[in-house]
């Protein structure tokens, strides 16, 4: 497991695999051809990677030269305010209370996620209902910050400008729209990772076009990887943060250092740096009789191919023969790695999600775990709707990252105010 202390003599080939980015089967590749070869451990024969031999990596670099302790200490000047849309279970809401931000508003289609909102935070403004019929008008220049997660979806580009009229319908272009009406200082769009590639990228080249016609200036679109920010999940999410162009000469915006070290499993089930007491019991889905005795046969860390191969031929059907490592299927967690990423549901057969002791899939509250949710956290609707919540949120940790990232941002666009307004009480003083 990783210590506290980013000195540690020895990092496994798990612990490498996550800090690169990389899979096992790539590191083993490169020990064949001398691009990095690893001790072993004398007793075990396991892999075992120095300090020295992974310092050349620029991720590495970035994990032991990391400013988290210092960022951590980040604290607004002023009540800054955010409207978020798109809200879901609040992942992306509570990181950002962490940070410092006061909730104006957070716009949810989702009967249960509002729900779920509501119980939670009743102070909080929470509007359920279809975006489009929501009139932002009122908000105008009252509020810091726009963030949400529109869902992705194509744009028509035959024949088009790709401006702000041409995404209606879409969901993106209500959230270019809440824009125009609001006008925050600054915008804070979160996407999956697939964006990037959304119709050969000419999603995302759209997207960006129309930020800068409705006034501003993008400072970062950067896919950030959740386990660098106290999340025990391999999680991916793409960011794009946008400043109004007016003050641009004021910003001073970099992302969020990386934690010390990387979570595990361990990290989020168990009494440790994360959670002070073990996950607490809770409701969860079960493996039909002939699952659970197949996934029985599975190791910690395991999947389909460590199944006796008649096993694998009755369970995986015609999938056996497909192309695709096929990672997900038949997949038992470790405890000593980081999770893999949640889906809407924990035994779906693509990407199953099973307990590394237990043959089970992951509960709602070692969900809500693994996306760093307070215990206290209580999710609305049917075990169902809980799953799909956790599983669709922004992992909290991440959002406490990007939020206090941003809450210096507007520090820094805070400081030149307060300095002028300090300056006219001192003339004033000597009138």
């Amino acid at each position: 497991m990783y210590g506290a202390n980013t000195k540690k003599d020895f990092f496994t080939i798990a612990e490498v695999a996550d800090i690169l980015g990389v899979s096992k089967e790539t590191l083993r590749r490169w020990e064949t051809s001398g691009k990095l070869v690893p001790d072993r451990d004398g007793d075990n024969n396991y892999r075992l990677y120095t300090r020295d031999q992974i310092e050349s990596f620029e991720q590495v670099q970035q994990l032991f030269d990391s400013n988290w302790d210092s960022e951590f200490l980040t604290k607004p000047l002023s009540d800054y305010s955010i409207v978020e849309l798109f809200a879901g279970a609040g992942g992306l809401a509570l990181g950002m209370e962490k940070a410092g931000f006061k909730s104006v508003l957070l716009n949810e289609l989702d009967q249960h996620a509002c729900k779920t909102l509501k119980e939670n935070r009743p102070s909080w403004n929470v509007v359920q209902g279809d975006i489009s019929k929501i009139s932002f008008t009122h908000l105008k220049g009252q509020v810091d910050v726009l963030s949400g997660g529109f869902p992705c979806q194509a744009f028509s580009y035959a024949g088009k400008k790709l401006g702000f009229e041409d995404t209606r319908g879409t969901l993106f272009f209500e959230f270019a729209r809440a824009v125009k009406e609001i006008q925050p200082k600054v915008i804070l769009a979160e996407n999956v990772r697939g964006l990037l590639k959304h119709d050969n990228g000419k999603t995302l080249e759209t997207i960006k076009s129309i930020i800068d016609e409705l006034g501003y200036e993008i400072l970062g679109c950067k896919l950030l990887k959740a386990v660098f920010y106290q999340v025990p999940q391999k999680r991916e999410r793409l960011f794009i943060v946008a400043v109004r162009k007016e003050l641009i000469s004021d910003v001073d915006f970099s992302w969020p250092s990386p934690y010390k070290r990387i979570m595990n499993l361990s990290d989020a089930l168990k009494a440790g740096e994360l959670y002070p007491e073990d996950v607490p019991l809770s409701n969860g889905q079960k493996y039909p009789a002939r699952k659970a005795e197949i996934m029985a046969m599975v190791p910690p860390g395991g999947y389909w191919r460590d199944l006796p191969y008649d096993v694998q031929v009755e369970y995986m059907k015609g999938s056996l023969h497909l192309g695709g490592g096929k990672t997900g299927m038949a997949r038992r967690l470790s405890w000593n790695e980081p999770s893999l990423t949640l889906t809407c549901a924990p035994a779906q057969k693509q990407t199953e999600r099973c307990h590394p002791d237990d043959t089970r899939p992951l509960t709602v509250r070692e969900y809500a775990r693994i996306q760093t949710f307070p215990d206290q956290w209580v999710f609305s609707g049917p075990i169902t709707a809980q799953y799909k919540q956790i599983g669709n949120a922004v992992p909290v940790n991440l959002a406490y990252a990007v939020g206090r990232s941003i809450i210096r941002m507007l520090n820094a666009i805070e400081l030149p105010t307060r300095k002028k307004l300090s300056d006219l009480d001192e003339i004033s003083n000597v009138a």
